[in-house]
């Protein structure tokens, strides 16, 4: 080969990654956003049975094509204290399943039959999903055209790099340099720092495919560079748990440890294998005796099966597994004290924001919690009115910290998450997040008010007379049913719940207009100062405001029940 041929192929070659990994993204992102409900749904149930989470970190990861993607997921989950770690083992089990359907697809593209190619017919499938993302008006058919564009464009670049690899095994040296790396150790290291530098173990075993399918290295060669792509592969999970906390950097090694085992184990049986028949059976001339002539199909399954016996081989250990990066990565107490104290998210994390199906539900579930908050601190200001009590105000200040940084993070975080591929709904519905997070903190400021004056008249020595304090508990009462009404509603999208919430504002606003006449009252008849009657009507306001915000949060939902 001149010159020119081989730089021709190394284009190609470099072409054919490239496609191939924007059409492993095109069909991730999609399939994640067409598939959202089942992926929340499977989510949900993850429970104690350890085959269910293997089965639903296998299925989640076919679903979005990501092994990586699903590990993350897991990663910001447990960051958070969502999941439990035996929990995340499990998926991560069933993660590694998953990812085999690539190689199999894979497989499939290099199937050659008596007529038209897969490669070629799949390949149609990108300019199938290209005219349907074009002039597809539905959000979902643009969805699913994207998801048959980035399948075709697999094949397209599949197609690619075996040409490429084709033309490279006409190069007698370079056979016969590949032929000369059959270090087993060596072959692995190779399969995971190349696949470490891409960050797709995807892409790493199907080079590994066509390289074998075009005769430029052998089964046995391959096979160590996939069990070598499964330890690179463990890189997006490291990278991931490396800025989050303690358990997070547990999840990540748990990851790293589990697909060790596997290749170690695989390594002892082929050194056995090959020490108890003096060198006549090994891996390569098993899986050519099962799929005879057809080297794509034989590393395919190689992969497949390597990861499900690995899966069987630990998931008895799981708790010992689980101990045991509990002992390299101890609890730190101080610096877990430290980060409690600190203002931080509850329920969603800078990781998911790489899976927006999951992170969007979660940026609910902070918004509730935050919405807790403001009522709690709301609880510690009327009873330091009532009892001029100020033994919570540390909790109280705490909290109104937390509600600060929820409501400038929580917004950054939700600009960052709208700025991905979602669904119109998920937009909209982050839309009108942010409103959402304005009015709760708005809750917080006004519990807050009262907390102030109620400081001023205890510096005065004075204090709201009793009849006044049965109007406050009333207030409460009402507000606290207004809350429960409102979280119904925003949760459930109730508009029953709604319409209640809305009865329970207007008693409010009655409640207030009752204190405002009474100020009157009580101001001719001496019953209290004038400084007092003003800090009166000044909670008979704040507490007018709280709930017109709460309510407001729940209006939000007539917003998602357009187009739905």
């Amino acid at each position: 080969m001149d010159f020119t041929s081989v730089l021709i192929a190394i284009i190609s070659l470099i072409a054919g990654i490239g496609i191939f990994l924007v059409a492993c993204t095109m069909m991730s992102s999609n399939l994640e956003s067409v598939s959202s409900n089942k992926l929340k749904a499977m989510f949900a149930k993850v429970s104690h049975s350890r085959w269910l989470g293997v089965g639903i970190g296998a299925f989640a990861t076919a679903l979005i094509q990501s092994s990586g993607a699903t590990t993350v997921m897991v990663i910001g989950f447990v960051n958070v204290g969502i999941m439990s770690l035996a929990q995340a083992a499990t998926i991560i089990y069933g993660a590694n399943i998953g990812t085999t359907i690539t190689a199999q697809i894979v497989a499939l593209g290099l199937s050659s039959g008596g007529g038209i190619s897969t490669t070629t017919l799949f390949g149609a499938f990108a300019g199938i999903g290209a005219f349907a993302m074009m002039f597809a008006k539905s959000d979902v058919w643009k969805k699913i055209g994207g998801i048959l564009a980035g399948f075709g464009m697999l094949f397209v670049g599949l197609s690619m790099m075996s040409g490429a690899m084709d033309e490279f095994a006409q190069m007698p040296e370079l056979k016969s340099f590949l032929a000369s790396v059959s270090n087993p150790i060596l072959l692995v290291l190779l399969g995971a720092i190349f696949t470490a530098i891409i960050q797709s173990s995807s892409v790493m075993t199907s080079i590994a495919i066509t390289m074998v399918v075009s005769g430029l290295i052998s089964l046995n060669q391959g096979i160590y560079l996939t069990l070598g792509s499964n330890i690179g592969s463990c890189v997006v999970a490291i990278i991931a748990g490396m800025t989050s906390g303690t358990n997070a950097k547990r999840t990540a090694l748990m990851h790293l440890l589990f697909n060790c085992f596997g290749v170690v184990m695989f390594m002892i049986a082929a050194w056995i294998l090959n020490l108890s028949t003096r060198g006549a059976i090994d891996f390569g001339y098993l899986f050519e005796t099962m799929f005879p002539s057809a080297p794509q199909l034989q590393m395919a399954m190689f992969h497949t099966i390597f990861n499900v016996m690995t899966v069987f081989l630990i998931i008895g250990f799981t708790n010992h597994l689980v101990n045991l990066v509990c002992r390299i990565i101890p609890n730190s107490s101080k610096d877990d004290a430290e980060k409690e104290e600190e203002p931080h998210y509850f329920y969603v994390d800078e990781k998911m924001l790489r899976t927006p199906i999951i992170a969007v539900p979660q940026v609910k579930l902070e918004i509730e919690n935050m919405a807790a908050i403001a009522m709690r601190n709301f609880d510690i200001a009327i009873q330091t009115a009532i009892n001029m009590d100020f033994s919570d105000k540390k909790e109280f200040q705490k909290n109104e910290l937390q509600l600060n940084f929820l409501n400038r993070a929580l917004v950054t975080y939700i600009v960052q998450l709208n700025n991905s591929t979602i669904s119109e709904v998920d937009r909209r519905y982050l839309t009108s997040a942010i409103r959402s997070i304005s009015d709760i903190e708005r809750v917080g400021d006004y519990a807050e008010n009262i907390v102030e004056y109620t400081e001023v008249m205890s510096a005065a020595n004075e204090r709201f007379p009793e009849s006044t304090c049965l109007e406050f508990e009333q207030m409460k009462e009402t507000i606290t049913t207004l809350y429960n009404h409102v979280m119904k509603a925003y949760n459930d999208q109730d508009m029953e719940a709604l319409r209640l919430a809305k009865e329970v504002e207007e008693q409010v606003d009655d409640l207030t207009e009752y204190m405002e006449k009474k100020h009157i009252d009580r101001l001719t008849s001496g019953e209290y100062s004038a400084t007092v009657g003003a800090q009166y009507l000044e909670f008979a306001s704040d507490s007018e405001r709280i709930a017109d915000h709460l309510l407001n949060v729940a209006r939000t939902i007539k917003d998602l029940q357009i187009e739905q």
